[in-house]
């Protein structure tokens, strides 16, 4: 039996990749190969997993070699989002104990601020200065909302706030060339969150890998479309299971 471990990402939950494991499971009832599906919550996003002080990457990659090391032998490893983050440090830095790797949507590049965003960035800042004003809190929802397009910082509070601040300072897209075992990258075409030009360099910089893109469908595939979704992670996994080992290419 192989393991197949999902990583949600952020302010989410292993609930929300429900369906998308119940299809897998459908699919263990009519073959010879099973694969066991675990997705834990990742540590803050819920009171029983709060935090005590704020975490970086490496604080949640400590945590997952953790969990981890209760799995027997390689597993793939999926990571959607800020999960996808994790996903390929963990890549880095234990090749040894993965047969594959699955991105969704994985968050990670580092994008220089267009003109207009640093415009937006000073509009923000000095907005703050009003913080004593009636109506800020919703005039401010209604600026990162519709205008920077931005919500997951304005949606953390408290010690996540602070997590947030250092998880999105480090840019992984020096270290993607390193990525060496089988390499699956999952998009949505009408992806706000990553935008699809992401997508393209995980491919180029990543040598091993292959993308699919699902056509009409945003940031949360797992919601919008398990069911293509899940089929496509069960042909990745299933074409490793032929090849036998995670040393040979797509």
């Amino acid at each position: 039996m192989k393991t197949l471990l999902i990583l949600h990402g952020w302010q989410s939950s292993k609930e929300k990749w429900q369906a998308v494991k119940e299809k897998i499971e459908q699919y263990n009832e009519n073959s010879s190969r099973c694969i066991r599906v675990t997705a834990p919550d990742l540590p803050g996003f819920k009171k029983e997993t709060g935090l005590t002080h704020p975490w970086d990457l490496g604080d949640y990659l400590n945590w997952l070699e953790k969990f981890s090391s209760e799995i027997p032998e390689p597993f793939f490893l999926l990571g959607h989002s800020f999960g996808g983050r994790l996903a390929i440090k963990f890549a880095l830095r234990h090749p040894e104990k993965l047969n594959g790797l699955i991105l969704v949507g994985t968050a990670g590049i580092k994008h220089k601020k267009t003109s207009f965003e640093l415009f937006l960035s000073k509009i923000a800042k000095m907005g703050n200065k009003f913080y004593f004003l009636p109506f800020f809190s919703f005039f401010r929802k209604i600026f990162y909302r519709f205008i920077v397009r931005k919500t997951d910082y304005l949606k953390t509070e408290g010690l996540l706030k602070e997590t947030f601040k250092k998880i999105v300072a480090e840019d992984l897209t020096p270290f993607l060339p390193q990525v060496q075992i089988p390499c699956l990258i999952i998009w949505g075409k009408n992806d706000k969150i990553t935008p699809l030009e992401d997508a393209n360099l995980l491919k180029e910089k990543i040598k091993n890998s292959r993308l699919e893109i699902l056509e009409n469908v945003g940031h949360t595939p797992y919601l919008e479309t398990p069911e293509k979704l899940a089929e496509i992670i069960i042909n990745f996994l299933s074409r490793s299971f032929k090849r036998g080992g995670i040393k040979e290419s797509f």
